[in-house]
């Protein structure tokens, strides 16, 4: 059964035209000053801080605004239409690192970090990926072990999203080998100035600048058996694959709001830019062009929100995520490909939003589980039902 969400229909379509009104008229003309310095604008950060979306998915009994996930993707959708850092800013604290606490944290650690968490004051940063160990976290190294009434957590991390701000990560360790009775992966809340933390300098990429990654090495930290996410052991890897699966539908909204944007530059090209003294969106091959970016804009968000739908509702919190990840970020590449092409050699240059666009979309097949991993999901997860009707 889906559970009444905390925002109703008419709040919502307020949130929402305020977050587009936000991003189409404050962000999207600064996108050239955040990929020139490499950062979102201080100004820009304390809007969103106090437009509370820092905190949207948070429930409100926490301080946040308490959307459900079919909220989520609408305004993902805006967030995707501009520079992805801004998203990325808060996105850890309403996604993958803040949603392991609102769905597995204790009492205790709920009431400790998640109002934080929620307003901006604390950025939280989701410690999952290392060098061995990317999109499947079953071949985890960083190792955690009791030690008295503590945990002490070694190991090193990679391309960890908000690492060089984060006050607080959420780090993923093994605390015995794997087994049938699990994986042996414990999550703990490691405060980002815990002797021992040392966040390596900041990665550099080949695109959403202002998004700011680094690897993080934790070496003989020591945390009290508080820090235990929910309180046990085995409560680890559910919470990273709860996580992740909720996460990926959210990045396909993103991706659909990038595609939505590469679209209509592509669009307002074509219907300006000239060739032999007519516009080229006279010509049928550019249409054509035109049309299959429209066809997949379109595809995308009604997957995106049936698939949002049917998690809220329990009906599929597995497969459904991995199709949608692995459609919507296939195809904004694809859209993101065809408004170069639409541009022509402008659409090369640097300071046109077409080529910063084709860059930024290019990481939404790799995180949180790469389109090859979703494929491996999906495609097991139909043998596996088809061997339990059997």
């Amino acid at each position: 059964m889906s559970a009444v969400p905390e925002v109703d229909p008419e709040d919502f379509s307020a949130i929402l035209a305020q977050v587009r009104e936000f991003i189409r008229t404050r962000v999207v003309p600064r996108e050239q000053e955040i990929m020139a310095a490499d950062a979102i604008p201080a100004d820009l950060r304390k809007q969103t801080a106090e437009m509370g979306l820092f905190g949207y998915a948070i429930p409100q009994e926490w301080g946040g605004l308490g959307l459900d996930l079919t909220q989520d993707v609408e305004l993902a959708m805006e967030f995707g239409y501009t520079s992805l850092a801004l998203r990325s800013m808060f996105g850890t604290n309403n996604g993958i690192a803040g949603q392991v606490l609102v769905g597995f944290g204790t009492d205790e650690q709920k009431q400790l970090w998640l109002e934080r968490i929620a307003s901006g004051a604390v950025v939280a940063s989701f410690a999952l990926t290392e060098p061995g160990a990317g999109s499947n976290p079953a071949g985890l190294r960083t190792k955690a072990f009791r030690d008295g009434d503590d945990w002490v957590i070694d190991g090193q991390k990679r391309f960890i999203t908000n690492a060089p701000l984060a006050d607080l990560f959420v780090v993923f360790a093994r605390t015995r080998p794997a087994d049938e009775s699990g994986p042996g992966i414990a999550v703990f809340l490691v405060p980002a100035d815990t002797p021992g933390v040392q966040v390596g300098t900041k990665d550099r990429k080949m695109g959403q600048e202002g998004a700011w990654t680094s690897d993080v090495v934790f070496s003989d930290v020591r945390v009290p058996a508080s820090a235990l996410v929910g309180g046990s052991e085995e409560v680890g890897y559910r919470a990273a694959m709860t996580s992740l699966a909720r996460g990926r539908v959210h990045i396909a909204a993103l991706a659909v709001g990038a595609a939505q944007r590469a679209l209509d530059e592509s669009v307002a090209y074509a219907a300006s830019a000239t060739q032999g003294g007519q516009p080229i969106g006279e010509f049928q091959l550019v249409q054509a062009m035109l049309a299959d970016q429209q066809t997949g804009v379109m595809a995308g968000r009604a997957l995106v929100r049936e698939t949002a739908r049917r998690y809220v509702s329990g009906e599929d919190r597995r497969l459904g995520p991995s199709a949608a990840k692995l459609f919507c970020t296939e195809m904004a590449g694809k859209t993101a490909d065809l408004a170069v092409q639409i541009h022509g050699g402008t659409g090369y240059m640097r300071d046109v939003p077409v080529e910063r666009i084709y860059r930024d979309v290019r990481l939404l097949r790799l995180y949180e589980g790469t389109s090859e991993i979703q494929r491996l999901i999906i495609g097991g997860g139909l043998i596996r039902d088809a061997g339990k009707r059997a």
